[in-house]
């Protein structure tokens, strides 16, 4: 007992220390790329990314809350259709809590609108997990945060510790054009399931050093999770900041290679509002310690972070490295071939670990009763096939 106070005051340590690393540009294979980790240089990206709207802006969320952040965001997007830009906002009815009418005024302003996800038919299967905004066809803003307050509060509120993104460049272009095919499916009134399942299948990302990669509802492993089991396959190194780990067991099997040499570093959530996806990640702790991985969980605030570095290889976005983001949720990753953007995210997720808490074989053992083992069991079994809205309001322990 001794042993776990002192983790708990070093947790208690690390929490107090700890501040978002500050926002960083980059330049990659014809792309100019700002990270933005703080929340609220997040959230002043996104306003001044909608304020630089000259002719077109289509955006698309998982979640869009009816909070300050919400309405900030809603009433920019209105200034955006008021001066002329063709606007054009899709949001996920199942993640979204804000209610329709909440919209009304931009539609009134001039903007289209519309909700990915019917709950009444096959569509209530598909979770459309992205988020982008594009402007002008020529910059996009993307990555793990929804439109809401806790993703813009700072680590002393508990906020969300995230990642937003800028590119400017020809992926721009990619992600309008896959912005136009759900469109297309969503201006549907049939559930289209098979269409959607044709969409994402059907998907080229090309063989640039700079790919737009979808995921969703298909018969085979998604196209992001593809190139991502490839890269581990044939990789020397490993380093990944993940909000929900729960990965099939082949990746699990290139995790574990990568462990036994000493080189897969894995940055988990100490802190969520979903226990059961800390519990699904737990269950998978001892094999990967045994292996060798190199595993800390950040605990100065809720992580919701979804990077990953293997070798020159580095992915961002949408998905987590769980079973719904691989096989079910539509998802987004870009996956950027560069040295130099490699090592600057490295030095991200350095900054990461150092406000993290290690663990080690003793925390394990410390921690995995029996009991706590069949919880763990049954979050990573949950998070498999259930949404994760509705583990959220189911409310489990750790």
């Amino acid at each position: 007992m001794v042993n776990s106070s002192v983790e708990q005051s070093e947790s208690i340590r690390v929490a107090d220390a700890y501040r978002d690393a500050p926002c960083f540009d980059i330049e990659a294979q014809e792309h100019k790329f700002s990270f933005y980790p703080a929340g609220k240089d997040r959230f002043d990206a996104l306003l001044k990314h909608i304020e630089s709207a000259e002719e077109t802006l289509q955006a698309f969320y998982y979640m869009f809350q009816d909070d300050d952040a919400g309405v900030t965001v809603r009433d920019a997007l209105i200034e955006a259709a008021k001066r002329g830009v063709s606007v054009h906002l899709a949001i996920d009815d199942f993640g979204s809590d804000a209610p329709l009418e909440f919209f009304d005024p931009l539609v009134e302003a001039g903007a289209r609108f519309a909700t990915f996800s019917s709950r009444w038919n096959v569509r209530y299967l598909i979770r459309n997990h992205q988020k982008f905004v594009i402007v002008d066809n020529q910059r996009v803003m993307t990555g793990g945060f929804n439109v809401s307050d806790h993703y813009f509060a700072p680590p002393e509120e508990n906020g969300w510790c995230d990642l937003g993104v800028t590119i400017e460049g020809p992926l721009a272009a990619e992600f309008r054009s896959w912005f136009d095919r759900l469109d297309a499916w969503i201006s549907n009134d049939g559930s289209q399931f098979r269409a959607i399942r044709e969409m994402v299948r059907d998907w080229d990302p090309g063989e640039g050093p700079v790919q737009l990669l979808l995921g969703g509802p298909t018969n085979m492993t998604s196209a992001w999770a593809r190139e991502l089991r490839r890269d581990l396959l044939h990789g020397n190194k490993l380093d990944l900041a993940m909000a929900y780990f729960s990965p099939p067991r082949s990746m699990r099997q290139s995790i574990e290679r990568l462990s036994r040499s000493g080189n897969a570093r894995l940055i988990m959530a100490g802190k969520t509002d979903n226990g059961a996806t800390i519990g699904a990640s737990r269950s998978l702790y001892r094999k990967l310690l045994k292996s060798g991985a190199r595993i800390a969980e950040f605990e100065p605030c809720k992580l919701h972070m979804k990077v990953l570095v293997i070798d020159d290889t580095t992915y961002f976005g949408s998905a987590n490295m769980d079973m719904r983001s691989i096989r079910l949720n539509l998802e987004l990753m870009v996956r950027v071939e560069d040295a130099d953007l490699a090592a600057r995210m490295r030095e991200l997720i350095d900054h990461l670990e150092e406000h993290s808490t290690a663990i080690t074989q003793h925390w394990y053992r410390d921690r995995a009763s029996w009991y706590n083992r069949i919880r763990w069991r049954i979050g990573y079994i949950l998070t498999a096939v259930v949404d994760y809205t509705v583990t959220r309001r189911l409310n489990l322990g750790l």
